[in-house]
């Protein structure tokens, strides 16, 4: 990937990193509640990763023309002990399938690793089949569904070790 600057995120960013992640979902028929197209964090994003900078940040990726191309979220997950949640990995079509993602998740791992998180863990849906490869390639194992999920359209869980 040419000329991809990762940051993070800030206000400005707020309805571009929406409209990808809701665009992504709709495509695979997840715009439904219990998916993060109706999360109330949604449109506001920066608001929530800015809150607790020390926990939890979003990561940006935008191109040589500064159009924001996707990005990850990792945030502190407190229903599991040292653990950061991935949250939000989304692209935009013409950025998928030329290792973005990969280096995406990568940033988020190395952001909970430096703030001491022993396990990554997220959830999925079994129709985004590109994202689960990725998942699997990088290390995420697959769990059952944990006992305090209880209203997630999502059906794929993961945790890796760090």
């Amino acid at each position: 990937m040419n000329n991809i600057k990762i940051r993070l995120i800030t206000p400005e960013d707020n309805f571009g990193i929406a409209e990808i992640i809701r665009m992504n979902l709709k495509k695979f028929h997840l715009d439904i509640p219990g998916t993060a197209y109706f999360d109330p964090e949604l449109d506001c994003l920066s608001k929530y990763y800015s809150a607790l900078p020390e926990k939890r940040a979003y990561f940006i990726a935008e191109d040589d023309n500064k159009q924001i191309i996707g990005g990850v979220g990792v945030a502190e997950f407190e229903k599991i002990d040292c653990c950061a949640e991935i949250q939000k990995l989304y692209l935009t079509d013409s950025a998928k399938g030329k290792g973005l993602g990969r280096m995406l998740m990568q940033i988020a791992e190395d952001f909970a690793k430096d703030r001491n998180y022993k396990k990554l863990y997220l959830e999925t849906h079994s129709s985004l089949k590109a994202a689960i490869r990725l998942y699997e390639k990088i290390g995420f194992k697959g769990i059952d569904r944990p006992a305090f999920v209880l209203h997630s359209t999502m059906d794929r869980f993961y945790l890796k070790d760090l």
